[in-house]
This record gives structure tokens, sequence and C-alpha cells, in this order.
């Protein structure tokens, strides 16, 4: 046994293994006292929505009638049924008049959002993979674990609001190699969204160029600035021509979108001949998911059960997104761009007073005001550390969550600006 610090016991068959930048926070706020089930402390940096019933939306889901034959082991990719009834919201949402159509087979079911991505990671060849920067912090430990793969960082600049045109992306895949980009769309944390023609064209650039897009879709139906009248949801699915030849992979799940996050239901959605791979790994890496939940999840992606839901998280989402970019801007905290999609608020704190102006700084003073919050410079996805010595372009920066209840924003927001000293 070694011990690389004091009271920290190391066996030495095992590496350290960091922890994501939600768990970091959350266990560093719980040893400040923190308990999820605590009215005292107000959590803005949750990965998660609120879960209860919403005005307009359908009712939450409160008990399940299990069927016998459901207490066995799920197909690694799913159950059939489940399957058909994602590909089938695929086809109505996004692909309504165009002749190829998803199928089950097109479909593969997983147990939470990591399961997805890490079946997809573990399918890769040995290729160059392009991510960008910021992105999802549990991006960098899955971009390094596996060794066949190659991960790329593409920088975006946020005086330039985090744009990347398609344009630069051409330039990217045909410059380094690219044989597939990893995103989430919208970002986490920016907000920012590649949406409609761009997110069109990108999609044809895969297809042109044979880079496989894999589009972390989880916040796809909090999209803000629509038009009104216009259901608030994107995705690649649209523009997608053939669904067995496009090199487009995308994943979403029950816990954003439909603010269901312990039930770990998650899928990904592409190509047979991917969806055949990713399944292939998860017999290894996970085994199959909930077969219960799977069942129960069927009703939940009904399209009338869809657009009831979407359409009541977009109004009580809309309302706390101003609160907070409001009161957050009035304290002195910039925003490279407002958030498109997501129920982030990713903010420059540069221009607070020392020592405040720094993302860990203003985290550890927030707990002292039982708030937590995300520091920025764990969206620098550094897979393998190997930009190691190098100072995050994101230490100015902090993720804000609206996804808590309003108010509980409230109470965070008026704590906060006692903090700053306003």
């Amino acid at each position: 046994m070694n011990e690389d610090a004091p009271g920290a016991p190391v066996i030495s068959a095992f590496r350290s293994v960091p922890r994501t930048g939600v768990i970091f926070v959350t266990t560093e706020a719980t040893r400040a006292g923190f308990h999820p089930t605590d009215p005292a402390w107000c959590n803005l940096g949750q990965g998660q929505p609120e879960t209860s019933a919403l005005p307009g939306a359908p009712a939450r889901v409160r008990d399940l009638s299990v069927d016998p034959n459901d207490l066995e082991y799920a197909p690694v990719p799913g159950i059939w049924e489940l399957r058909e009834t994602i590909a089938a919201l695929y086809n109505r949402l996004y692909r309504r008049g165009r002749p190829s159509q998803y199928s089950a087979e097109n479909v593969s079911v997983s147990g939470g959002g990591r399961a997805a991505l890490t079946r997809a990671a573990a399918s890769l060849g040995p290729i160059n993979l392009g991510h960008f920067l910021p992105d999802y912090t549990a991006y960098e430990e899955l971009l390094d674990i596996f060794k066949t793969f190659t991960s790329i960082p593409i920088l975006l600049e946020g005086e330039h609001g985090y744009e990347f045109s398609t344009q630069n992306l051409r330039r990217e895949i045909q410059g380094r190699g690219l044989a597939a980009l990893l995103m989430s769309n919208p970002c986490n944390p920016t907000g920012k969204l590649v949406r409609g023609d761009q997110l069109e064209s990108w999609v044809r650039l895969g297809r042109e160029l044979d880079c496989s897009l894999l589009l972390d879709e989880f916040y796809s139906h909090y999209i803000w600035n629509e038009a009104a009248g216009q259901l608030s949801i994107e995705s690649a699915a649209r523009y997608v021509e053939d669904v067995d030849r496009d090199p487009v992979v995308i994943f979403d799940g029950l816990t954003k979108n439909w603010r269901y996050p312990g039930w770990r239901i998650t899928w990904t959605v592409g190509p047979k001949a991917v969806i055949e791979a990713v399944s292939s790994a998860g017999s290894f890496l996970d085994g199959g998911g909930n077969r219960p939940l799977q069942r129960a999840a069927i009703d939940l992606l009904q399209p009338d059960h869809v657009i009831a839901e979407t359409n009541a998280v977009h109004r009580v989402f809309a309302d706390k997104r101003a609160l907070m970019l409001a009161r957050l801007e009035n304290m002195g905290v910039r925003f490279d761009r407002h958030p498109e999609g997501t129920f982030y608020a990713w903010g420059n704190i540069a221009d607070l007073p020392p020592p405040l102006n720094d993302g860990m700084t203003f985290f550890r003073a927030a707990l002292q005001h039982k708030v937590i919050v995300v520091p920025g410079e764990f969206f620098d996805v550094n897979p393998g550390k190997r930009r190691n010595g190098a100072r995050s372009r994101f230490r100015s920066y902090v993720r804000f969550s609206f996804g808590p209840p309003r108010e509980t924003l409230v109470q965070a927001l008026d704590r906060l600006q006692v903090m700053v000293g306003l």
C-alpha cells in the first residue's frame, strides 16, 4: 500500500480516478454539511432538472406495475417494444415524409447517458476523434480510458460566442484527419446550439468526408428563442438522408428532456451497423438496462406526452433562465452569449472583485453561503492531462444551473448577491 497524501491510502494496483465536475463539487459540499434533502442548501451545480409536477405537464409517474416476465434480464440493446417506440418518435418528430425511416434496429437502449457514451467509445477504432473546448466534464475520462483512438481538442473562443463555422469544421476534419467528432448539442456548459441550416450543413459534411458525428442531444428539448407556437426541440435526425449510411449517432434519454434522471433510461440512435457494435460493447461493459423501467418508459414516449411535457418545460424554464441571467448580470457576471439551449448559464466572473474572480475561489466562497456552483475549469476537457502545467482558459468561468425550482434560484441568487458585496 502506498499513500499519495496523509490519510489517503492507495492500493498499488489501482490508479487514482478523478471525479467529474458535478461529483467533485457535490463531494466538497457534503464535507461542508450539504445534504440533498436539506432545504437550507441551494444546489446550482446540479446536472438535473427539477423533477416535480409542472403546470400543464403530464402527471408524474409515482408507481409501477411490474410484469413477472420483466423480472428477467433485458436484452442488451433494450426491449424491442421500447426500441420501436423510440424509432417511431424520431420519425414522427424529425422525419415525416422522408423515404429513409428509423426502425428498432437503429436504436440501442442503455442504463444512463454515460453508459451510452461509453459503449460508443469502446466501439471506436484507431482513429482521431475531435472534441470541443469547453464541453461536458465527463468526456475527459471517457476520452482517455479507451486507448484505441486519439482525442484531438478543438478550441472555441468566448469572444466569438463559441461560434464554429462549417468551413472551420471542414478544415479541422481534413487537416487533423478526424474520423469522428464528439459534441454536446446544445452544449453543456455554454448553451451554444448548432441548429437549422448550420446543423444540416454539418450532417452533410460528415456524410461527404465520412466523419462520424457523435451528438449528445440530452438537452435537445431545452431550446430557447424559438418562434411562438413552435415546439422547442432540435436534432440532427432531422437532416439525415439515409439512416443506415449517414455517419450520425445520437444520444438522448429520459434524464433531462423527460425529467426522469433517476430512471437511468437512455438510448443511442444511428445506423444499424453502429447499433450492432455498441450493443456488443454493452454485452461486456454493462450487460443492459433496467427491464421494468424500459417497459414503463414506452408510455412516456408517446407523441402527445412528449409535446405536452416539452411545452411545459419550456414555459417554466424560460422564466427561470430570464431570472438567472438578469440577476447574475446585475452582479457583474458577464456572458459570452446567452444560452440558446440547456438549463445552464456559463458566466464569466473576471470582473468581480478579487479573489471572487477565480472560479474555484468563487465556488468555495459560495459553499460558505450554502450555494453550490461548478468552477469552469472542469469543462476544459483534457484527456490524459496532456496539457499539464497549462493554466485553464476557463479559470474565470462558473456554470450556474437553473435546473432547480424557481424558489431555490431566488434564494441562491440572493445569497450570491450578498457574497459579492451588492
